[in-house]
């Protein structure tokens, strides 16, 4: 497949009724948040991804606690904020081109660029959430009383906080999922933006699709990128503004 310029995207936009995007990491490299994968990602070099599986948490919550936090606060760097990529997929939602964003990050970065229509398949860094009654709560006040001392931190009920995020060995929340293939299964365009699309089971997400045209923002080729309509090998904090920029009054 050859590689299709931004004016092929908008064109797209404007034979479709219903749009989809979906995002993953790449979205959020241009706000300083690194990638996990990879020769320089934090899983392997930095972190053992073997910490923060859900039979871990289970078994030695403070333990847990510790590694977590740590990977927080290297992965949310203070003063994070949406980068451009964000900021164009919420003007062209404001501006009623684009239908709802599903994301693979859990950053928060969608939300507070101001997209309203969101599923966040992974969770959310913003809050964590009782392990016994389920009961959620902002995550930054548990983690400064976490820094204070009480680790594990406790809901009121007694149980153990957790993050609000799918750990590994956890499946994906069934109601996001169901809801993110039953958007891409009535959308007429599917942009996916930033995603290598390798892991499961959001990768198969766009093979849900209806008819509906695929467009691949990103780098790399994907296991998509031969039978997708549109490619497009570009940074999406370039390329989703220049859309929206074309889209947006």
């Amino acid at each position: 497949m050859s590689v299709a310029p931004v004016d092929a995207v908008v064109a797209a936009f404007d034979t479709a009724d219903h749009v989809v995007v979906m995002t993953g990491a790449g979205v959020s490299t241009a706000s300083g948040i690194p990638s996990f994968r990879g020769d320089d990602g934090i899983w392997g070099a930095q972190f053992d991804p073997n910490a923060f599986h859900i039979s871990r948490f289970e078994r030695d919550p403070a333990g847990f606690w510790t590694d977590r936090l740590a990977l927080y606060e290297q992965m949310l760097p203070a003063g994070l904020a949406p980068n451009p990529a964000h900021e164009a997929l919420a003007a062209l939602e404001s501006a009623g081109r684009l239908d709802a964003v599903i994301t693979q990050n859990t950053d928060g970065l969608h939300r507070a660029a101001g997209t309203t229509s969101l599923i966040e398949l992974h969770g959310t860094t913003a809050q964590v959430r009782c392990h016994r009654c389920d009961a959620a709560t902002p995550a930054e006040p548990v983690h400064q009383r976490i820094r204070d001392g009480e680790n594990p931190p406790h809901c009121p009920c007694g149980g153990v906080y957790k993050p609000d995020v799918i750990l590994f060995g956890e499946l994906l929340d069934r109601e996001a999922l169901s809801q993110a293939k039953s958007l891409i299964r009535e959308t007429e365009l599917l942009i996916v933006a930033g995603s290598s699309l390798t892991v499961q089971p959001a990768a198969g997400l766009p093979r849900g699709r209806n008819g509906a045209d695929l467009v691949l923002i990103n780098y790399d080729r994907t296991p998509y990128t031969e039978t997708a309509d549109i490619w497009i090998d570009g940074d999406v904090s370039t390329v989703l503004p220049a859309i929206a920029a074309a889209l947006v009054e």
